[in-house]
């Protein structure tokens, strides 16, 4: 019974409080409101039937990943995954700490210098869809295009940021790991960089 009351007192201070933010969250992303309530309530109850929640302290980034991760698998099942929604899923990255916040404003940079090496239209769609947050109608209508078009244009600049971010990591590891290799191989030497011409 003390155990039922104290995962009661978690639940209430932990999980309830964020779940007008997940409410919004998710209206931006799923279709009807059915689609809404239903999702909802199953974001709360895996959330109140985890075992270990105990050792749940964020309760904010704790929704939004079970919510996530809903959304994903109800995609595989479906095998139908709207364009739209694949580029909504980040906006179900709960930024809970100092440190990611200060990692999304430089993402925010980096994407914000990306943004011009992209195709006019999948730019023009890009930041219509994830800047000044419109439907996939509005911006259809705004740019005399069809829904599906949009779509297109949309999955393609998602496409170009994702490998674009991955080829920026590929190349932070690889100057990390030569980075580590040196500072194995030349021990008691100068740690200073070296410059290479690429």
């Amino acid at each position: 019974m003390d155990e039922i009351r104290a995962k009661l007192d978690w639940f209430e201070a932990v999980v309830l409080p964020h779940q007008a933010a997940l409410r919004s969250r998710l209206s931006r992303i799923l279709r009807s409101s059915q689609d809404l309530d239903d999702t909802v309530s199953e974001v709360l109850t895996r959330a109140w039937s985890t075992a270990d929640w105990g050792r749940i302290d964020h309760g904010r980034a704790y929704l939004f990943n079970i919510a996530r991760n809903l959304i994903i698998d109800e995609a595989r099942r479906d095998k139908i995954v709207s364009f739209e929604q694949i580029a909504d899923l980040e906006l179900l990255q709960a930024h809970t700490s100092l440190e990611s916040q200060l990692d999304a404003r430089a993402e925010l940079r980096w994407l914000q210098d990306f943004l011009p090496q992209m195709p006019r239209q999948c730019r023009r769609v890009f930041h219509m869809r994830r800047v000044q947050e419109k439907s996939m109608r509005e911006i259809a209508e705004e740019l005399s295009l069809s829904v599906s078009t949009v779509e297109k244009h949309l999955a393609k600049a998602v496409l170009l940021v994702m490998r674009a971010r991955w080829q920026r990591e590929e190349g932070v590891l690889e100057r990390t790991e030569a980075g580590s290799k040196d500072d194995r191989g030349n021990r008691g030497e100068s740690c200073e960089p070296r410059c290479t011409s690429s």
